[in-house]
Order: structure tokens, then sequence, then C-alpha cells
């Protein structure tokens, strides 16, 4: 009874939290974007050279060590991995190829439905579809390798990686790489951004929140408690971006944001996909890794390299549309995903 409660207000709260951050000067819906802010930290530590997003997003390094902390103060760290930490890498890497060739993750697929972006609502349709796809496989037996307890060094892995990452966004910045427009150059103060991804951390870490459990439970266990926090969170998204003025009904016009319905479906399929297969969203994969999950660590660095390679490779869209490299690269991305979607399903027992 208590979760059915608590969730919507988790929804609630991210929802202010990213109006918030809006408001402090981060990209419109975008207050929160796990894959844009992944993208843009790759892009400050020299991955890519996109000069319009290169920025460290404190956002990042507050959501990991948000979970640290708090699975730390709550006893539940619990350092696990050996899940098929190759395949996660690759599933990661195809999951940020789609998100960007969309021009977001879930979470600002919501973002920009409750600032009135039409083209989002299409994307939606995509990522039930994925994760329809993804549920094919799983009632089918999909699994890959369980995990086992690892050392602590493994599970310290990302959070010390992020800590390391703080430290020279504060001390050294000048090491740094950072936008002088576009995006990069959009950002909400440091100390806010970082506090904000603390709190996220840590209510993601409690309340186990995930983009996708809320339709894959609401369709396989008919539990649609995840499911509500995110119709609260589009709720009250909406009424602040109404009251700021930041709410823009249509197609034409979006913030950060192309017209093109067909890979809008198709960019956020792969991600619904993706994320069914790797058991969460990049989101809750950021939470996990945060806890000490190795696994989950070596998928965000899957989604670093995956942006890296989009952007180097001129694969990521822009608000003029899709790049036919984007193309080509969605098309390879989805077949190795089905791959190993469909080893893993029906071929894998029988291999070992």
């Amino acid at each position: 009874m208590a979760k059915r409660f608590a969730l919507p207000l988790v929804g609630a709260l991210t929802a202010i939290i990213a109006i918030m951050l809006v408001w402090l000067n981060n990209p419109a819906n975008m207050g929160f974007c796990t894959a844009c802010f992944l993208r843009d930290t790759a892009g400050a530590l020299g991955f890519h050279s996109a000069a319009p997003v290169q920025y460290v997003r404190p956002e990042i390094i507050g959501i990991v060590l948000g979970a640290f902390i708090l699975s730390f103060v709550k006893k539940e760290f619990s350092p696990k991995g050996g899940s098929a930490p190759a395949t996660r890498f690759v599933l990661g890497f195809a999951l940020m190829i789609g998100a960007l060739i969309f021009l977001g993750c879930p979470l600002r697929m919501v973002l920009r439905i409750a600032g009135g972006d039409l083209n989002a609502i299409i994307g939606l349709f995509g990522f039930i579809a994925g994760i329809f796809s993804g549920i094919f496989f799983l009632n089918r037996g999909y699994s890959l390798k369980r995990t086992y307890d690892v050392s602590k060094t493994d599970g310290f892995f990302l959070p010390i990686g992020t800590l390391i990452l703080l430290g020279l966004l504060l001390i050294v910045p000048s090491i740094l790489i950072f936008s002088s427009e576009g995006p990069g150059s959009m950002h909400a103060p440091i100390s806010v951004a970082l506090v904000a991804g603390l709190i996220m951390g840590a209510v993601g870490f409690v309340s186990r929140l995930c983009f996708v459990a809320g339709i894959r439970d609401s369709v396989l266990f008919k539990d649609f408690s995840m499911f509500s926090a995110f119709i609260v969170l589009i709720v009250v998204a909406m009424i602040g971006n109404l009251i700021l003025g930041n709410f823009n009904l249509g197609f034409e016009g979006q913030p950060i944001a192309h017209t093109e319905g067909l890979w809008n479906f198709l960019g956020l399929m792969l991600v619904g996909l993706c994320a069914v297969l790797l058991g969460g969203c990049p989101f809750r994969q950021l939470v996990l890794a945060g806890s000490g999950n190795s696994d989950s660590a070596i998928t965000v660095l899957g989604m670093v390299a995956g942006a890296a390679f989009a952007h180097n490779f001129q694969m990521a869209s822009s608000a003029t549309g899709v790049t036919q490299n984007g193309k080509i690269g969605y098309a390879a991305a989805l077949m190795i995903v089905l791959l190993i979607a469909v080893y893993n399903t029906f071929y894998k027992k029988e291999s070992e």
C-alpha cells in the first residue's frame, strides 16, 4: 500500500526537480536526460568533438553518488557482477544510438510530452513497441548470466570515477572542454545540479524508479504502481511548464527535437528493447551502478562509448533531422541487438 502512494510522490518530485533545473538554465524540455547528459559529459572529456554538446553534467555525478551514499547508509551496498558484461556493454552502446536518434532518453521523452512536444508522443509509441518486443523474448526464456558477489573494488568503480570527475570539474575545470553555445552551454549552477542529482540518485535507489518497469510490470504482473509515477510526473511537469510559459503544443519549433516521426518511433523502440534486455532504463542503470552493480557500470560505459561513437561518426540526430549515417548505424545496432536477444532466448541453453 505504501508503494502505491510513494511512487506517485516520486513522480511529482522528479517533475519538480526537472522544471526547476530548466528554470535555472538547463535546456528546455531537458531538466533531466540521462542519455543527453552522458553525451555532454563524454564531450567534455574529449571523447567526441561535437562543440555544442560538451559539458560535465553534475546531475550524472549526483545520481551515482546519491545511490552510493544511501545504499551505504542503509547497509545495502552489495557489489555484484559477472552477468555477461560484454553483452551489456554492447546493449548500452546500442541503446545510446537509439536515444540519440530520438534525441533523449525515456525520462526526457516524458518531459518532452509534458512540454507539449507531440513528436515525443510518437516516440512513446515506439518505446512501448520496444518494451513489448523485449517482453516477447522474456516470456520465451531470455536471460543473461546470473550475477555473483564481486569484490568491493568492482562495486566502487563508478562511484570513485564520478568523484574524480567532480574533482576535475571543481578544481581543474581548465582541462575539460565546455561548449560556448548550444545545449552544452546551458546549465544550472553546479551546486544546484549536483544536489538535484544526489536527491534523484537516493530517491531512485529507494523507489527503484525505472521508466521501463512501469510499462513492463503493467503488462507482465498487472502492477500499475510504477506506471502511476509517470502519469503524475507528466501532469506536474505540464503544470510547471504552463506556469513558467514553457508549454508549446505541437510538432514544430520544439527545443532540441526533430519532426521525423518514423525515426522518433524507431529510436525509442530500440531504447525500449535494449532497456528490457538490460533489466532497466538508463536512469536505473546509473542508480544500480552507484549501489555496487558492476554490470550496470559496464552498461553505463557502453552508453558513454555509444554517445561518443554516434557524434564522431555523425550518427546523432539534430533539430534538422536524422542523418544518413544515423540511419545506417541504427540498422546495424538493431540487427546486433536482435541477434543478442534471439541467441540468449533460443540458442544459449543448447550451447551450454
